[in-house]
């Protein structure tokens, strides 16, 4: 990986996810969290994907670490953690895998379009668990992160 592209990158993710708030109706106040926490999870993913070049697993692993931010940012800023999910999960969305599946089976090329297909929902459930296993984690986890919260 080299660093000017991943200099290049960041920022792009970061407007991307901060565009995508935009068109979800997000409080304007939320702009920057929401485009921050797409700018990290695509940082994992990038990061993950130069030590293996496995796209589920970068995708795994970076829905994990974007869903902590989310979580992290939802009890910190009071805000429910959808506004900074959902927009944060956009960059990891598998948006070529689904449209190349659909165009090789167009084309009658079955063999590519099931090849493409198996990949794309391996990369989805990838994001779907790494959602999960952050979501499972309790709420004492991140209420150390609530403004004014008693350290124990």
């Amino acid at each position: 990986m080299d660093i000017t592209s991943l200099l290049y990158q960041l920022p792009v993710a970061f407007l991307a996810t901060a565009a995508f708030a935009v068109l979800f109706h997000v409080p304007a106040r939320e702009y920057g969290f929401a485009g921050l926490t797409g700018a990290v999870g695509w940082l994992v993913y990038l990061l993950v994907l130069a030590v293996n070049p496995s796209v589920v697993l970068a995708s795994l692993a970076a829905s994990m670490a974007l869903t902590a931010l989310s979580r992290v940012f939802a009890v910190r800023r009071r805000t429910p953690i959808t506004i900074f999910l959902i927009c944060g999960i956009f960059p990891l969305v598998p948006g070529t895998g689904i449209y190349d599946t659909v165009y090789y089976f167009i084309m009658g090329r079955n063999d590519l379009a099931l090849d493409k297909g198996v990949q794309t929902v391996k990369i989805a459930v990838a994001i779907a668990l790494g959602i999960v296993l952050m979501l499972s984690l309790p709420y004492s986890v991140f209420r150390r992160f609530h403004r004014g919260a008693v350290r124990r």
